[in-house]
C-alpha cells in the first residue's frame, strides 16, 4: 500500500494524477495530515521560528477548514478525504524538498541559483495544488490556480497576523 501512495503522490507531482487515485480513506487522510503537522512543527523549530507548534496546527486546520468549505460549496463532501489526504502528501514531499533548500541558505552569503531554486519549487507547489483543486472541486486549471495563491495568501496573512 505504501509504495501505491507513494507513487499516486509522485504522479500527482506531476500533473499526472488527482486526489481521486488515492484510497478513500479518513484514517490516511488523519495520518498524512498529522505527519504535515508534526514536519511543519519540526522544521519551524529547527528553522527558530517561534510558536512553531501552534503555526503548525493553525495553518494545518486552516487548510482543512478550507477543503472542507470548498468542497460543501460545490456540494462534493464526499472528496474531502482524498483531497485532504492528497494536498498533505504532496505537500510533505514539497516541504521536505523545500527543507532542504533552507538548511543550504546562508544569510550572509548572496546566493542566487539558490533563491531561484526555491523560488521555482513555491510555484510547483502552487501548481500541484491548484491541479488537486482542479480534479476535487471540478474546475478548470485557471481556476484551480486562482484558489491555491488565494489559499496560499490567507495562509501567509494569517500566519503574518497571529505569529
Amino acid at each position: 500500500m505504501m509504495g501505491r501512495l507513494l507513487t499516486s503522490l509522485l504522479l500527482m507531482l506531476k500533473l499526472r494524477s488527482g486526489p481521486q487515485d488515492l484510497p478513500q480513506s479518513w484514517a490516511l487522510a488523519a495520518l498524512l495530515l498529522s505527519v504535515s503537522f508534526g514536519m511543519g512543527m519540526y522544521i519551524g523549530q529547527t528553522l527558530g521560528g517561534e510558536n512553531a507548534v501552534a503555526r503548525s496546527l493553525a495553518l494545518n486546520m486552516l487548510q482543512v477548514v478550507a477543503v472542507i468549505v470548498l468542497l460543501q460549496v460545490r456540494k462534493l463532501p464526499e472528496r474531502m478525504p482524498q483531497t485532504l489526504s492528497a494536498l498533505a502528501g504532496t505537500g510533505i514531499i514539497l516541504g521536505a524538498l523545500a527543507f532542504g533548500l533552507l538548511l543550504q541558505a546562508d544569510p550572509e552569503v548572496n546566493q542566487p541559483l539558490l533563491g531561484l531554486t526555491y523560488l521555482l519549487l513555491v510555484g510547483w507547489s502552487l501548481a500541484v495544488d491548484a491541479h488537486i483543486y482542479r480534479h476535487a472541486l471540478a474546475i478548470n486549471m485557471s481556476t484551480g490556480v486562482l484558489v491555491a495563491v488565494m489559499l496560499l495568501a490567507v495562509s501567509y496573512i494569517f500566519s503574518e497576523v497571529f505569529f
